[in-house]
C-alpha cells in the first residue's frame, strides 16, 4: 500500500509570532569601542582591542564587521603575502646578503645575549598597556562621581623669581596655600566629564613642568593620588586606578628625565661633560643631580597621607638609580610593608599591583611580588566579611561584580609571581589559594595567570576543585568554561 505524501504549506506571519522582537540601534556584529578621550579635549573611536589611545589627530576607523574580515583584500593575496616573496627572489637575496636564515639566526642570538635588566625585558608577562583599554572598557558606570582639586578652575598667577630667595619663598607659599586648604571639589559628574577632567590634570601637570613649576607638579600628584582613596562609586574603581597611574605614570618620567639632564658628567679621556649612559651607576652621577633626587624623595617623605604619599614615591622609584644601585629589593620590601597600613582591601590590591608594575621595569628581584601575593592571602578574609556586604548592598551592586573589582589587579600580582617559579612552587601557591575560604576569585586568577601546560597536567584536579570549593560570588560554570577554554587551546 503506498501512501503519497504531501508538503503541509506554512503560514510564514504565524511563525513570525513565535519571535521576540525589539528595535536596536547598533548593528549586532558590529564591534564594542571605546571613546578615548585625548589631550587636546577631542574624541577618537577605537576599537576595544586598543590599549592605548593616541595623541595625535582623530581618525575614523571603520567598525564594519565584513570590511574588518577580509581587511581590503582577497585570501590568496594575503596567502601570497604571508609567504613572502618567490624562491628566486629569495635566492637573489640570499647571494646579494646573506642567507636569510643566517640573518634571522644572528639577530635571534643578539636579542638572546641581550642584557636582562629587569622582569619586563624578559617578555614573559603581558605588558600592562595591552590590559589598559579592556579595563576601561569593562568597569564604566551611570552614576555620578566626583573629584577634588584646585588646578582646573583657573591657573595660578606665576610671578618671576629673579633671585633664588624669591623663588624658595614663592615655593613655600605655594605650600602654604596648598596646606590651608583651598581645593575645590565638584560634583555629579559623569564618567565622560570625569575622565576629561581627568585629562586636563595631566595637561596642568605637563605645563606646570614646562614652565619650571615642580612644587605645582608635586601638588597635582598628590591630589591625583588621593582621589584612589574614594570608593564611592566603586564599580568605577579598577578604571580610574588606569586613569590616575598615567598621570603618576607621566610625572615619574618627568622627574627622572629631569635628573638625567642634570646628572651630565666628564667621561674618562674627556673634558666636556656629556649625557650619562644608559647604564650608568649612582658613582657616575654629579653632586648636584644626586641633591636633586634626594630632595624629591626628601618632599615625599614629608607628605602626610598614607596612600599619597606611597603613590607618588612609587611614581619615582626609577629615579633611586642615581643614589643607589643594589638597594632596590629593600626599597620595595619597605613599601610593600607601608601597604598594610591600607584598611580598604581595594585599595591595597591596588596600591600593591602598581607596586608590582613599577618594580617589574626597574629590577628582576621577585621575593617583593611573592610577599605582597602572601599579604593579600593574609587579608582575603576581610573581602567578604560582614562590613564589605554591608558595603556592597549600599553600592547597590551584585556579590559578582564586586568580587570581579580586583581582578585585574589580582592578576597582575598572579602573573608576577609565576615568572620562573617552578612546578612545585606554583603547587604551593595553588594549595594556599584552594584552602582558603571561598576562594572563586583566586582559582579564577590562578586559571588565568599560570602556565596553559601546568593547568593541563593538573586538569582532573582542577576540576575536583572547582566541584567542591565555594563559588561565592562567583559562577561555577563560568569558572568550568575557562578551564576548558585553556585544555581546548593546550591541546
Amino acid at each position: 500500500m503506498s501512501a503519497e505524501w504531501r508538503c503541509v504549506r506554512r503560514n510564514q506571519d504565524e511563525c513570525r509570532r513565535y519571535l521576540d522582537q525589539f528595535k536596536v540601534f547598533d548593528h549586532p556584529l558590529k564591534q564594542s569601542s571605546i571613546t578615548v578621550l585625548e589631550s587636546k579635549g577631542t574624541r577618537a573611536k577605537a576599537l576595544a582591542s586598543l590599549s592605548e589611545s593616541t595623541s595625535g589627530a582623530s581618525s575614523t576607523i571603520s567598525l564594519d564587521p565584513l570590511s574588518l574580515a577580509l581587511d581590503g583584500s582577497d585570501p590568496l593575496s594575503a596567502f601570497a603575502a604571508r609567504q613572502g616573496s618567490d624562491p628566486l627572489s629569495q635566492m637573489a637575496a640570499e647571494f646579494d646578503g646573506g642567507s636569510p636564515v643566517a640573518k634571522s639566526g644572528a639577530s635571534a642570538s643578539q636579542k638572546k645575549s641581550r642584557e636582562v635588566s629587569c622582569l619586563l625585558d624578559m617578555e614573559l608577562i603581558e605588558p600592562w598597556g595591552a590590559r589598559r583599554g579592556a579595563i576601561l572598557n569593562k568597569y564604566t558606570t551611570n552614576e555620578k562621581l566626583s573629584i577634588v582639586t584646585s588646578f582646573l578652575n583657573g591657573g595660578e598667577t606665576i610671578k618671576s623669581q629673579t633671585t633664588m630667595s624669591e623663588k624658595v619663598k614663592y615655593r613655600l607659599e605655594q605650600l602654604d596655600e596648598f596646606e590651608e586648604g583651598t581645593v575645590r571639589q565638584m560634583l555629579d559628574l559623569s564618567q565622560q566629564e570625569y575622565v576629561v577632567k581627568i585629562e586636563q590634570l595631566n595637561h596642568e601637570l605637563g605645563q606646570a613642568w614646562n614652565t619650571d613649576q615642580r612644587v605645582k607638579a608635586l601638588k597635582i600628584a598628590i591630589q591625583c593620588s588621593k582621589l584612589l582613596a574614594d570608593t564611592s562609586v566603586i564599580q568605577f574603581y579598577p578604571s580610574k586606578f588606569v586613569l590616575i597611574t598615567d598621570i603618576l605614570e607621566n610625572f615619574g618620567k618627568l622627574v627622572y628625565e629631569r635628573l638625567l639632564v642634570k646628572g651630565e658628567y666628564v667621561r674618562p679621556g674627556s673634558k666636556h661633560p656629556g649625557p650619562l649612559p644608559n647604564n650608568f651607576t649612582p658613582d657616575m652621577v654629579p653632586e648636584s643631580a644626586r641633591e636633586t633626587c634626594q630632595n624629591w624623595f626628601y618632599k615625599i617623605a614629608s607628605i602626610r597621607e598614607l596612600l599619597p604619599r606611597l603613590y607618588v614615591e612609587m611614581a619615582i622609584l626609577k629615579s633611586y638609580r642615581f643614589l643607589t644601585a643594589n638597594e632596590f629589593s629593600t626599597i620595595l620590601m619597605r613599601l610593600t610593608r607601608m601597604i598594610r597600613g591600607i584598611g580598604d582591601p581595594l585599595v591595597a590590591v591596588y596600591a600593591r599591583c602598581y607596586l608590582c608594575r613599577v618594580g617589574m621595569a626597574i629590577t628582576t628581584d621577585r621575593e617583593y611580588i611573592k610577599e605582597n601575593l602572601n599579604d593579600i592571602l593574609d587579608i582575603y578574609h576581610t573581602i567578604l566579611n560582614g562590613g564589605i556586604r554591608a558595603e556592597i548592598a549600599k553600592h547597590r551592586i551584585t556579590l559578582n561584580g564586586y568580587v570581579s573589582l580586583f581582578l585585574p589587579g589580582l592578576d597582575w600580582i598572579m602573573q608576577g609571581v609565576t615568572i620562573l617559579s617552578t612546578d612545585a612552587q606554583l603547587d604551593d601557591i595553588l594549595k594556599r589559594c584552594r584552602e582558603k575560604k571561598h576562594p572563586a576569585l583566586l582559582m579564577q586568577s590562578i586559571m588565568q595567570s599560570f602556565r596553559s601546560d601546568f593547568i593541563a597536567l593538573r586538569a582532573v584536579h582542577f576540576v575536583e576543585v572547582l566541584s567542591t570549593i565555594s563559588m561565592e560570588g562567583f559562577s561555577r560554570g563560568q569558572l568550568l568554561r575557562m578551564l576548558g577554554s585553556i585544555l581546548t587551546h593546550t591541546a
